[in-house]
């Protein structure tokens, strides 16, 4: 099979995951069922990141237990001046952001930067490089979300559900062959937040 209908089939099958996700009225279970579906994609899909020795392909991917004190539902604070990155990668071209607005998580003290993809198509992108970055957690960050890929766990109108225990890690930390973009400043705290995929 070509493989960019198979890049096309693994982004189908995460945002069919994140549906499920956002359908199930209870966020632990939710978990569950994206831990195991991720678990499934990693050891089983022909674009896996893992290498095919891993031996994450037999045992899962590791993570923090879920604290569900770690699921937030905050508005998006679009009244900050914009901003525009540009990040040149090797296989995509220049990658475009654009800043749309933060987030405050305030039991933690953390403000994060949330980005528009202002690529075709574009969505939502909310990068995360806590204190556990290069130790319990890969050194570029994390992501919370990246909807261009179905990464998304909903919210209403004007508010995203950050939900942390949901924090992967970008493919670029398993294969050197993926370009990530990683966390600007913005999306950096010296808070360690000990939910989600961990090393």
């Amino acid at each position: 099979m070509d493989s960019t209908l198979e890049v096309a089939d693994w982004r189908r099958q995460v945002a069919e995951l994140y549906s499920r996700v956002r359908t199930d009225p209870e966020p632990a279970d939710a978990h569950r069922v994206w831990r195991e579906g991720r678990d499934r994609l990693f050891r089983e899909h022909p674009q896996s990141p893992l290498p095919g020795d891993s031996a994450l392909r037999d045992t899962g991917l590791p993570y923090w237990p879920y604290d569900p004190g770690l699921r937030f539902e905050v508005p998006l604070d679009t009244s900050g001046a914009p901003e525009v990155r540009a990040i040149e990668s090797r296989n995509d071209g220049t990658i475009r952001l654009r800043r749309l607005g933060v987030v405050t998580l305030a039991p933690l003290d953390v403000t994060l930067d949330v980005w528009w993809l202002a690529q075709y198509a574009g969505g939502l992108f909310l990068p995360l490089r806590d204190a556990t970055a290069g130790q319990d957690s890969y050194g570029g960050g994390r992501y919370l979300l990246d909807t261009a890929k179905g990464a998304d766990l909903g919210g209403e109108l004007g508010r995203i559900i950050v939900d942390l225990n949901f924090a992967y890690h970008p493919s670029c930390r398993y294969n050197s062959a993926w370009e990530c973009p990683l966390a600007p400043e913005g999306n950096r705290t010296a808070v360690a937040i000990r939910a989600g995929e961990r090393m």
